[in-house]
């Protein structure tokens, strides 16, 4: 069966060829046995590769290209981390583009919806088994290219075309660093071959050396980019403006994991740099309480769960920069079960309400739509970590343990991240208590169908039970990811740890069934003062980095391109396009219409080619 790993990224790409040549031709049935079914052959196919999984395993199909020395293939490597990787990727957006098949059913470019979702879920998928940082660099700008074609699917509105823009500008700015951290590494080591630069990374750069510093800065920078960390998080939340099945597979299984899978593949060139393994650690751990005190302020539901995947993102930054591979895997993998059920949960409402998104004009949904709120409630209990039975418990629960035991970590990473458990929990449950509790401010007018409501259903289960392989699954990444060191004695237990954890989820929920179910009047007086009122302010606009990067790049850039708007080069190609004019004006006094000049001109032309051919 692993001859068949090709297969993979190759059917959702020829599903996305086909949809986009003929899909206008193509009835919706067939359009959507389309789009869902090659998902659906994608996952089947993973699944058989991980049952003859054995080691690893690596497909060369051919040669991409060959100039000197550099012969970067068309090639798969499946070892632990590309196989669990995959698994989620092809399922959690198998049951995505199930829910869409109905969600969408409406919307004039369905066949162009399921374009672009085929060939999203194709490019991570190339990203994932490349066996080169080349091939893993073409997946990667692939998953650029498709968040900005999804996220202004609707580009009729002004705002959601920027949104797209500003995604596709602002993962540019970590993509460029990346690609110079590519030229870096090829040029020292010879090779973009992923397995081959790991291992000449770790016998010709010594510890702590320049190259190893820069070729991690520079990756860092891209995976900072992709997966919406400081200080490049800005265009997620504004991503929202997309159709809900698209910001459930950016936010759970593709696009925003890129950067954390490029970290733990290129591990060893980030061991090799404390100092910038350091660094992943502090903009994970900043990142989670930056985005968790602006989930606490916006009224819109998607926006709130936009800067929840921020924060969760920034868990598994903080894990690893601790050196914790494996427990950053392990929740991106709950963080997919649970953040797609949440996103697609998300939907059911909003569908159902008219597409209205602000929470504040929901409320008292729980008993006209239970299987959102059933589904949303335990997707948002992962989220928020409810000890002891849902996945994101555990997953969140390992991090901390590792933030407080590394070498790397210490106890201030693990205060920052018990903090972020507060405040997951207060926001979590501030959204839950705001749209399912309370009075009904609107009507219900649409429930969903099957379609939508089996992928909810099983993404529920998977939010549950996911989190209770931990230890194993972390035995199995060790195949392929070092293995987190046995931790030094830090004057607490694991259970005492844990404990710890537990009593902030619930000082969490504590805070918010106070401020927002049992005494309301209470959040808002606090809203209401001055401080409270900048506070809000301050955290809504994301602390005011949209505002700081429109005057130190955005608007300085615009003004020197409007003083510079008639440079030398454009006044070159202005009198080149005016010499043309001229020529052509020149040659039309020819068409007489006349058909003996016409005849003159042919004959006169015939001798004079004649004339130099013979005599020059």
């Amino acid at each position: 069966m692993l001859r068949l790993l090709w297969l993979i990224p190759a059917i959702p790409f020829l599903s996305a060829l086909l949809l986009a040549v003929f899909g206008s031709r193509f009835s919706r049935m067939t359009v959507a046995g389309l789009g869902v079914g090659s998902i659906a052959g994608s996952a089947v196919i993973s699944i058989l590769t991980a049952v003859a999984f054995n080691g690893s395993y690596t497909q060369s199909l051919w040669v991409w290209i060959h100039v000197g020395g550099f012969r970067p293939e068309i090639a798969f490597r499946l070892d632990a981390l590309s196989l669990v990787m995959t698994l989620v990727v092809t399922f959690v957006g198998f049951l995505i583009h199930l829910y869409s098949a109905e969600f969408m059913l409406g919307d004039e470019g369905y066949s162009r919806f399921f374009a672009y979702m085929n060939l999203f879920v194709a490019c991570m998928v190339t990203l994932l088994l490349a066996d080169n940082l080349l091939l893993l660099y073409l997946g990667w700008e692939g998953v650029g290219l498709c968040s900005y074609l999804l996220i202004g699917f609707w580009y009729q509105d002004p705002a959601n075309g920027r949104a797209g823009q500003k995604a596709f500008v602002v993962t540019r700015v970590g993509d460029t660093a990346m690609a110079i951290g590519l030229y870096l590494i090829f040029h020292s080591l010879g090779t973009l071959r992923i397995e081959d630069v790991l291992r000449e990374a770790a016998a010709r750069w010594p510890a702590g050396s320049s190259y190893a510093i820069a070729a991690s800065a520079l990756l860092l920078g891209g995976a900072v980019g992709k997966s919406a960390q400081l200080p490049l998080q800005t265009w997620l939340p504004d991503a929202m403006a997309g159709p809900t099945p698209t910001s459930a597979l950016i936010h759970a299984a593709t696009m925003v994991t890129a950067g954390v899978y490029l970290i733990a593949r290129t591990h060893v060139l980030f061991q090799l740099a404390p100092p910038v393994m350091l660094a992943v650690a502090i903009i994970g751990a900043a990142t989670l309480l930056m985005a968790g005190f602006s989930a606490l302020t916006q009224d819109d539901i998607k926006r709130v769960l936009a800067y929840s995947t921020i924060s969760q993102i920034g868990y598994m930054f903080l894990a690893l920069g601790v050196g914790a591979w494996g427990a950053a895997i392990f929740h991106f993998m709950t963080h997919a079960f649970f953040k797609a059920l949440l996103f697609l949960a998300a939907g059911i409402v909003i569908e159902a309400l008219h597409h209205e998104h602000n929470i504040f004009r929901m409320g008292g949904l729980r008993r006209e739509l239970p299987i959102a709120f059933w589904t949303f409630l335990i997707g948002g209990c992962a989220l928020a970590g409810l000890p002891l039975v849902t996945a994101g418990f555990y997953s969140k629960d390992l991090i901390l343990w590792s933030a407080r035991t590394s070498a790397a970590g210490g106890v201030e990473l693990w205060v920052a991240g018990l903090a972020g458990v507060v405040l997951t929990s207060l926001y979590t449950f501030r959204l839950i208590f705001l749209v399912f509790f309370g009075e009904l401010r609107t009507p219900v007018s649409k429930r969903p169908g099957w379609a939508m409501r089996i992928p909810v259903s099983v993404l529920a289960i998977l939010a549950i039970i996911g989190g209770f392989i931990g230890g194993s699954f972390t035995r199995f990444l060790a195949t392929s990811l070092p293995a987190f060191p046995e931790p030094a004695a830090p004057g607490i237990t694991e259970a005492a740890a844990g404990s710890i954890a537990a009593i902030a989820f619930f000082l969490g929920l504590a805070a918010a069934w106070l401020l927002y179910l049992k005494h309301p009047e209470l959040s808002a007086a606090m809203a209401a003062n001055a401080t409270g009122r900048a506070l809000h302010r301050f955290w809504f606009a994301d602390w005011g980095m949209d505002w700081l990067y429109d005057r130190v790049f955005v608007r300085p850039l615009t003004a020197i391109t409007f003083i510079n708007r008639r440079d030398a080069i454009d006044s070159l190609y202005n009198g080149l396009a005016r010499l043309a004019t001229l020529g052509y004006r020149a040659l039309s006094w020819t068409e007489t219409g006349k058909l003996r000049w016409y005849a003159a001109g042919i004959a006169g032309g015939t001798a004079l080619f004649i004339a130099i051919a013979l005599f020059l």
